[in-house]
This record gives structure tokens, sequence and C-alpha cells, in this order.
């Protein structure tokens, strides 16, 4: 065999082995066979429905009690009939339902957290999204994130292509990063109340706020200089230190910047102490968001 025959059998190997990953990772679509909610209305997009099955199924601390919801067929129906109108409409194909950047911003977040609490019930039960694995999981998350595609106005997308095309791209506020929700323990916490409009700058300020100050997330340990994060901040460091940068101040370590612009008063004070300790990221819990 010459090494030219070598060669082409090599790339001929190779290219059915990517035919093979990619086929068997290929989109999996979740059709929604529901209808609109009742009363829906014919301008603008209301997200009563999702709001008044939050209030009804996550608990004060933010988990999801899926066990309760997938019990009662008419609250799953419901979700589904929010999700019909979701998969119906869009910024992108019904754009005078969207009044301004916060209520097309409203729609891709509450729309991804829908989806994300659609696809858990789906599957449940399952002890993380983890589980939900594509043929080929190359990629922890792979299945979940990626292979899974949602309708949005008509649209099929992956759960990684909306946070990262559709709210990250679009919008460039990493405030967006404590709203989003991928039903994990060390997500930021799931909330009932829905802004829109006006509403929604102080709603993902208070959401920072909430997620800075939370133990769980944000530690400093001066006995032996080491300030604790979660992994959401080194994964997304560009995205917070460009918001420091958008506001014209200084960008010096600008992820611990970032923290102290929603740092309350003790953990500001602590922060003004360790500007020069060192980070050190938490592992990401990836159990599932639920009550039991």
């Amino acid at each position: 065999m010459t090494k030219t025959s070598v060669a082409l059998s090599v790339v001929l190997l190779l290219a059915l082995i990517a035919l093979a990953f990619f086929w068997a990772n290929r989109p999996r679509r979740l059709i929604i066979d529901a209808a609109l909610p009742v009363n829906f209305p014919k301008q603008g997009f209301s997200h009563d429905g999702f709001e008044e099955l939050l209030d009804a199924y996550v608990t004060p601390d933010g988990r999801v009690d899926y066990v309760r919801w997938r019990e009662h067929p008419a609250s799953v129906a419901r979700l589904d009939s929010y999700l019909a109108a979701v998969s119906k409409f869009s910024p992108n194909t019904t754009p005078t339902r969207f009044s301004g950047r916060n209520d097309q911003l409203a729609y891709w977040m509450y729309g991804y957290n829908a989806y994300v609490i659609k696809a858990v019930l789906d599957h449940w039960p399952i002890s993380s999204v983890t589980d939900v694995k594509a043929p080929l999981e190359v990629v922890r998350g792979l299945g979940f994130f990626y292979q899974l595609r949602f309708s949005f106005g008509g649209e099929f997308l992956s759960l990684l292509s909306v946070e990262n095309d559709k709210v990250r791209k679009q919008f460039r506020d990493p405030r967006i990063h404590f709203i989003l929700n991928c039903a994990s323990a060390s997500c930021p916490v799931v909330r009932p109340g829905l802004a829109i409009g006006d509403e929604l700058d102080r709603a993902l300020s208070l959401a920072a706020s909430e997620f800075i100050n939370d133990p769980a997330n944000v530690t400093i340990d001066h006995d032996n200089r080491i300030i604790y994060l979660s992994k959401i901040f080194k994964w997304y460091e560009d995205d917070f230190v460009n918001d420091i940068r958008l506001d014209g101040k200084p960008v010096g370590n600008g992820l611990l910047v970032y923290i102290t612009k929603y740092a309350l008063d003790t953990l500001a004070n602590d922060l003004a102490r360790s500007s020069d300790y060192k980070i050190q990221y938490r592992d990401y819990d990836w159990h599932i968001n639920s009550t039991g």
C-alpha cells in the first residue's frame, strides 16, 4: 500500500468517525403540542402563566418541586401552554409584541428557564441534567444543553445557543448570569417574580446582589488569604470585566471590582481588605435543584 493510499484511508476513516459522531448527536427537537394560554393577549407577551406555576412549585430557597409538579397534569399542561406561546412568538418573528429591549431580554431568559424545567419534567426522575446524555457524550452536558432543541418563535435552538447567541451576544449584560437557571444546585435560584419592562433592570440588579452576597458563591477566608468564588465567575469572567470597562471604571482586578459593585456592607468590607488574596473557584454542583 502506497503512502498516498494510506493517507486517503486515514482521511476516510476520520471522516466516517466524524459523520458517525454528528449523526449520533444530531439535534432532538422538543415539540410543544398545546394551545396558547386562555386569553393570551393579542399584543405584547404575557409571562403570567409561567409566573403562577413558579409561585406554586418553587420554594422560598429557590428549589423546584418537580415531583409535585409532575403529579398535577393540569400544571404540566399549563407549562406546555406557556411554551406554546414561546414556540409561536419571538422578538425575531413577531417584533411588534416586544416593545423594547427589556421585554425582548425577558422573553429569552424566561423562555430559557421554562424550557429547562420542561426538559427536567420530561426526563424525570434524574439526579442531574447531565444524566440527559447524547449517544456520544464527549463533553458533560452535551445532551441537555446542545442536543435538545427548543422552539423559540418557530426557530429550534439549543439552550447553549439561546444563552450565547440570543442573550449574551445581543444584550451584553452580565447580570443575566444570575437569572438563567440550569436546574442545578450551584445555579442561581429560580425566582417566581418575572419582571418585564421598566422593572427588569431592578430585578437584574437584585438577582446579582442576592447571588453575590450568598456565601455559597462568594466567601473570603482571611486566615488563608483566599477568596472562594462560584465557577460562574470563572466561566464568564470576560463578561463581568467588560462590564466594568464599559462603565469607565479602572479595571484592575476586574472580577473583584464587579463583585464589589453588588456587595453589601459585610462583604464589601471584607473585599476591601482582600484585594491581594488568591482566588479559588468552587467545584460546581450539578445535582438537580429539586426539593427532594
